[in-house]
């Protein structure tokens, strides 16, 4: 099992970043895929989760209205979108199967 994360992104504030989430391994439809950041100093934070199965979602209360979570099923990715960016949102992005398996990291700076 393995996930596949797109590399670092740079954006300024107010602009929307897209993270991709590959996997391989198993059955892509079988597993919520959870999205979790890190900022700098600070510990993991929870942005929710995706059915690809379905599609379904849940997002954190934190971030519901600029988060969006996507998957493909044709090509077992997920993808996060954020938008409205502030450099609070500078953090490594991760997706992740829980304690089956997590992506590398995707570091999204934001400069104001």
């Amino acid at each position: 099992v393995q996930l596949v994360q797109s590399g670092a992104e740079l954006r300024k504030s107010g602009a929307s970043v897209r993270v991709s989430c590959k996997a391989s391994g198993y059955t892509f439809s079988s597993y919520n895929i959870n999205w979790v950041r890190q900022a700098p100093g600070k510990g993991l934070e929870w942005m929710g989760t995706i059915d690809p199965e379905d599609g379904g979602t849940k997002y954190g209360q934190k971030f519901q209205g600029r988060v969006t979570f996507t998957a493909d099923t044709s090509t077992s990715t997920a993808y996060v979108e954020l938008s409205s960016l502030r450099s609070e949102d500078t953090a490594v992005y991760y997706c992740s199967l829980g304690i089956i398996s997590w992506g590398q990291g995707t570091q999204v700076t934001v400069s104001s």
